[in-house]
Order: C-alpha cells, then sequence, then structure tokens
C-alpha cells in the first residue's frame, strides 16, 4: 500500500508538530497527559512547571491538535487528542536507548 500524496498544508501541519515535539517541556506534558485528562493545576504538579510556561506549551499542542481541551465552568480540562501521538514519542525514544 502506496502513502497518499501529501498536500503541501498536511507537509506544513506535520512539521508544525514535529517542531512541537522538539520541546522538552511538551513531551514532559504529553507524559502526563498519558494518565488521562487533567485539569492545569493537575499538570503543573505532574510536570512541575509554572502556570505561565505550562499555558504556553499547552497552547502550541492544542494548535497543533496533539491536545484537546475542555472548558468546565473556571476549569480547562486537557487530554491527549490522539493515542498516536504517544506512540510517536515511543518509536523516537526507543531509538535514542
Amino acid at each position: 500500500m502506496r502513502p497518499a500524496r501529501l498536500t503541501a498544508k498536511t507537509i506544513d501541519l506535520v512539521a508544525k508538530r514535529f517542531r512541537a515535539l522538539g520541546e522538552p517541556a511538551r513531551l514532559v506534558i504529553l507524559q502526563a497527559l498519558r494518565k488521562g485528562e487533567r485539569c492545569v493545576s493537575e499538570l503543573e504538579v505532574d510536570t512541575e512547571l509554572n502556570q505561565a510556561n505550562l499555558s504556553r506549551h499547552l497552547q502550541v499542542l492544542t494548535a497543533t491538535g496533539m491536545v484537546r481541551r475542555r472548558k468546565d465552568g473556571l476549569f480547562v480540562y486537557y487530554a491527549l487528542a490522539d493515542a498516536n501521538v504517544l506512540r510517536l514519542c515511543e518509536i523516537m525514544c526507543g531509538r535514542v536507548t
């Protein structure tokens, strides 16, 4: 089976996702979301990132479609948009060890 031809728009999105994964703090956030949906205060504890830094990284992960967000009253909850994000991280981590 041959892969589908990628459009310029798709290639751009893939490149943005790889750039997003190039930041160690974002990989830490993705690992924390492995536990399931988390609010920002839970992610602060899990990642040891301050709220401003965490929010900035969550914005990038959300914009690239790797993380989804859900608002419930005053709280915002984040979760992996697709488990394949972790598969990609596992493939890369398996290559460096």
